[in-house]
């Protein structure tokens, strides 16, 4: 039998990140578009976008997706989201709990240089998550037509890796709209055919 997800809220400050960056570019966007809604649509629009979870050790909502919109909200001052929560590893202990994560695509411990972490050095709140340029080059690409968007875990932090090994991150930093272009070029090579959401290599004039 099928289990509905449970629905229940989670003051934001308690909520436990699976990662180690955001692309805060991304997180600015959401909470300029929060500024934009809040005083009329901001209720319903929390109740469309639940923050989905998984109940860890010592019962801690660990999110698992939707990490920039909660960075987002908890930078505006939101001290309550709706969650969803999608599993209960409560009666794990710590390294099983986050052996499962991993197995399950529920994790991505990953730095800012792409480099892989031990888990324990996954930030404990949501205001702790570093900047990841590539993130947000990574996110502005999808945007512009440059993958489609794709269920496979983590796609967007695969594509930032991608470009990571062909760019320099001083590009993103002096100009962005130039690195998007730079980005899109390489998303439509038969380099990034990898990758999920590629759209294929770009038409011959």
């Amino acid at each position: 039998m099928v289990r509905e997800p449970m629905l229940t809220t989670v003051p934001i400050a308690d909520l436990r990140p699976t990662q180690l960056t955001v692309g805060m570019r991304e997180v600015e966007a959401k909470r300029k578009r929060w500024r934009e809604i809040a005083a009329k649509e901001g209720g319903k629009f929390l109740g469309r976008h639940m923050i989905p979870t998984v109940l860890g050790p010592k019962a801690r909502h660990y999110v698992v997706d939707h990490h920039h919109l909660a960075r987002a909200l908890h930078d505006e001052g939101v001290k309550d989201v709706a969650v969803t929560l999608i599993a209960n590893l409560s009666k794990l202990e710590q390294d099983e709990f986050w052996t499962v994560m991993d197995n399950r695509s529920w994790m991505h411990p990953f730095d800012s240089k792409g480099e892989r972490r031990h888990y324990e050095d996954i930030p404990k709140r949501m205001a702790d998550l570093v900047d990841d340029p590539f993130r947000s080059l990574a996110g502005e690409l999808r945007r512009a037509g440059g993958f489609a968007k794709d269920t496979t875990p983590f796609s967007e932090f695969l594509w930032a890796d991608f470009l990571r090994r062909r760019m320099k991150r001083k590009t993103i930093e002096r100009d962005f709209e130039r690195a998007v272009e730079k980005a899109i070029k390489l998303a439509k090579s038969e380099d990034a055919a990898y990758l999920p959401g590629w759209c294929g290599p770009l038409e011959e004039a």
